[in-house]
């Protein structure tokens, strides 16, 4: 059974560790929810608004984040394998030792994120901007990018 949530507004919600496996979370608000170590994987949350949410240690893997508002997120140890991530805003997001092995990232806002030790293995980085994203011991062998 799918879990449809389209367009809820879940601002601040407490969602640790919750399974919205394949979950349909199109334009939801989830601004500034704790969704620490949740299972997201597979999960539609295009045009979503995830300012300032807590997604530490959560599993993103092939979640559609096309077009979402992830500013100021907290995605540190994060696995967005896989995941499409096209036109996104991370700008200032935390994405310390995040998995982005795969992900679609082209034209995603990156700006001033902290990519320490990032995993961009295979990912598609075309359009995207990074001005400002400290991308220190990042991976970023085969990744497409300009």
């Amino acid at each position: 059974m799918k879990i449809d949530m389209a367009d809820a507004d879940m601002h601040g919600a407490m969602l640790r560790g919750a399974n919205l496996r394949s979950a349909m979370l199109c334009g939801v608000n989830l601004r500034g929810a704790d969704l620490h170590t949740a299972t997201l994987r597979d999960a539609d949350l295009e045009d979503a608004d995830l300012r300032g949410v807590g997604l530490a240690c959560a599993d993103l893997s092939r979640t559609n984040l096309r077009g979402s508002d992830l500013r100021g997120a907290n995605l540190r140890g994060a696995v967005l394998s896989d995941a499409v991530l096209c036109n996104a805003d991370l700008r200032g997001a935390d994405l310390f030792n995040a998995s982005l092995r795969g992900a679609d990232l082209r034209d995603a806002d990156l700006r001033g994120a902290d990519m320490v030790g990032v995993d961009l293995r295979d990912a598609n980085m075309r359009g995207a901007k990074t001005e400002g994203a400290n991308l220190t011991g990042a991976n970023l062998t085969g990744a497409l990018r300009r």
